[in-house]
């Protein structure tokens, strides 16, 4: 049997509620994710303040909100991971290790599109 789904407003305002819930989450309980949020407060004013256009803008401040996307998705995937156990089994070693590796990658991303705009 299929529950009712809220739809229209009350919708958004729900999935509006769920994000600032875990919007919050992240920032109570993963130092990682307060750590590049604080790396945001700096790089995104400095890319608006060094792209000259705002195509160049974009590109200085857009990869370092995927780093913070991508941060929220790997904190998912360690809450998920820890909740189903905390005992060691290759495959939960493994999906933390992924998800840490696409952190990585945003952030490479974000050096690579800093230097290729800046210099």
């Amino acid at each position: 049997m299929e529950r009712d789904k809220p739809r229209g407003f009350t919708r958004l305002f729900r999935a509006f509620g769920a994000s600032g819930k875990g919007l919050l989450g992240a920032f109570r309980e993963e130092a990682a994710f307060r750590q590049e949020l604080a790396l945001a407060v700096l790089v995104v004013p400095f890319g608006l303040w060094l792209g000259h256009n705002g195509v160049e803008r974009a590109l200085l401040v857009a990869p370092m909100f995927l780093v913070l996307v991508v941060e929220l998705l790997n904190s998912a995937i360690e809450a998920a991971v820890d909740r189903i156990g905390l005992e060691r089994h290759v495959l939960a070693g493994l999906a933390k290790d992924i998800g840490s590796a696409a952190v990585l990658m945003a952030f490479v991303l974000l050096a690579v599109v800093w230097a290729l705009v800046l210099l």
